[in-house]
């Protein structure tokens, strides 16, 4: 039932039987559904969540009303606006489901007291922020530098299968093209 996020928590710390099940009383778990907002910009983000089941968008909408997808959280993603999760501030991003869903989440004080209780997870999220920040770092330079036909094949390889699972205009608005442009594309390559 658990053995998704024991396995992630694996990748990076070892943990005896009794801390998984200490662990894992620490975390709640909940459906939801596709479309469903788990936090809106403007809230304050009180959970960090881990996808179990799913697919999860996090995303900035502009002034103009549209949107910019900074990431995918499919299965075995963690995310969370982490600025607004750890300074209690409003969230300038927005955390919806693209499909239905199923999260394990965690808040702030839950976090703290599990750090107490199994410091090992002190080691595990310095990792999983760490990793995180990488992927934030080369998503910029992606968008800075490479060519949205490379944005494309980078995304396909990050998140195989993908494309068959959310819709093409959410694929386009974090490759930031349009989405006849995308289709143009994926026609080319005969995708």
């Amino acid at each position: 039932m658990h053995q998704l996020i024991l396995n992630n928590f694996a990748m990076h710390i070892a943990l005896a039987p009794y801390e998984q099940e200490q662990a894992l009383a620490f975390f709640q778990i909940k459906e939801v559904k596709k479309r469903t907002w788990l936090l809106r910009a403007g809230e304050i983000d009180r959970y960090i969540y881990f996808v179990k089941r799913g697919c999860l968008r996090l995303f900035y909408t502009d002034k103009s009303g549209e949107d910019h997808i900074i990431g995918f959280y499919p299965e075995n993603w963690w995310t969370c606006d982490i600025v607004s999760f750890f300074t209690a501030k409003p969230a300038v991003n927005a955390i919806q489901a693209l499909e239905n869903s199923e999260v394990y989440y965690i808040s702030l004080p839950q976090l703290e007291e599990l750090f107490q209780t199994i410091p090992k997870f002190e080691r595990f999220f310095r990792i999983l922020n760490q990793n995180g920040f990488e992927l934030y770092q080369r998503r910029i330079t992606s968008q800075l530098y490479k060519t949205a036909e490379e944005r494309y094949l980078e995304f396909r390889k990050r998140h195989p299968g993908m494309e068959q699972r959310i819709a093409q205009k959410h694929i386009a608005s974090y490759l930031g093209i349009t989405p006849a442009f995308l289709s143009m594309m994926r026609k080319e390559s005969g995708v």
